[in-house]
């Protein structure tokens, strides 16, 4: 989440009462998840066993709950919480907007776009040409379509990212400010949900076509021209690159990534990095010829000890 205008370093520490240390005219750009942080952002950190990820991330200002050493170049923000001072600050500077009407006025929609009936188009949604939206389909607030997509009934794009922290023994829910962006070309299937980033964006490239009940979590960024099929359920946080085939049923792993050309066969379970135009198979996941052979061994083997 960037803010605009940017802010100082006085001026976010009026707004949550922290206790600023470094130049107090510093300027803050936005606020960040430390996967998508740059500099001039701010991100947040509350326990010891991340401080130093957070202090060498590109992050420029660290909301922190302890007094630290400030790297060189960058600045801190001392909090009692900064879990809860960060929501906060997403309250302050991205709040929800209730929406009056089914298609919000601020809205924008290209020529020769179709909105079939009972589709919701909500605050600062933008929409390209020559798209086709079918009924039922919810778009949240600050979504970006781009040109000659197709979305079919009742998917939604931009639900919050499911991203919680225990807190005194209940789960407290962190407040995702991010958008959807789908490129030109995309094809969405029915009953499909895209959640927007937490604080940056869930990113579905040019020409990639989705197969219908597939979920994508938040931050997941996929290439040019995938394929997915139904049921394929993808984490947050994912990197997909281009090309990449993903059969039924495929689950993937939070905070990792497929490389180009992959090919996934269905039902398989992924939770490591994927090489370059390799096709897997299995849960775990394996190259698949070996995956196969190792499966008919097993049985061979059985056989012979029946």
């Amino acid at each position: 989440m960037k803010f605009n205008p940017p802010q100082t370093l006085t001026g976010i520490a009026q707004i949550i009462g922290a206790k600023p240390i470094g130049d107090t005219q510093f300027e803050v750009l936005g606020l960040n998840e430390i996967h998508v942080v740059e500099p001039g952002d701010i991100v947040f950190v509350d326990h010891p066993k991340y401080y130093d990820k957070a202090l060498n991330s590109a992050a420029t200002i660290i909301l922190i709950n302890k007094e630290v050493d400030v790297p060189p170049g960058k600045a801190l923000l001392i909090s009692d919480d900064p879990f809860r001072d960060t929501l906060n600050l997403i309250e302050h500077f991205s709040p929800f907007q209730k929406a009056d009407k089914p298609i919000t006025e601020s809205a924008k929609i290209g020529n020769g776009t179709i909105i079939q009936p009972n589709v919701f188009v909500g605050n600062n949604v933008i929409i390209g040409d020559n798209c086709l939206i079918h009924a039922g389909v919810s778009i949240y607030d600050n979504t970006v379509i781009g040109n000659n997509v197709i979305i079919h009934a009742n998917t939604t794009l931009g639900g919050d990212a499911f991203y919680y922290q225990k807190r005194e023994g209940a789960y407290q829910q962190f407040t995702s400010c991010g958008r959807v962006i789908i490129q030109d070309n995309v094809h969405i299937g029915a009953n499909c949900s895209i959640d927007k980033g937490v604080t940056g964006d869930t990113t579905i490239g040019e020409g990639t076509k989705i197969d219908n009940i597939v979920h994508i979590g938040h931050d997941t960024v996929v290439g040019k021209n995938c394929l997915f099929a139904s049921q394929v359920g993808i984490a947050g946080c994912v990197i997909i690159k281009d090309n990449v085939t993903l059969w039924g049923q495929v689950g993937v792993a939070s905070d990792l990534t497929i490389n180009n050309n992959v090919t996934v066969y269905a039902q398989s379970g992924v939770g490591k990095d994927l090489e370059e135009g390799k096709t897997y198979f299995g849960s775990p996941c394996e190259i698949a010829k070996e995956k196969m052979r190792e499966m008919y061994t097993l049985k061979r083997i059985a056989k012979e000890h029946q």
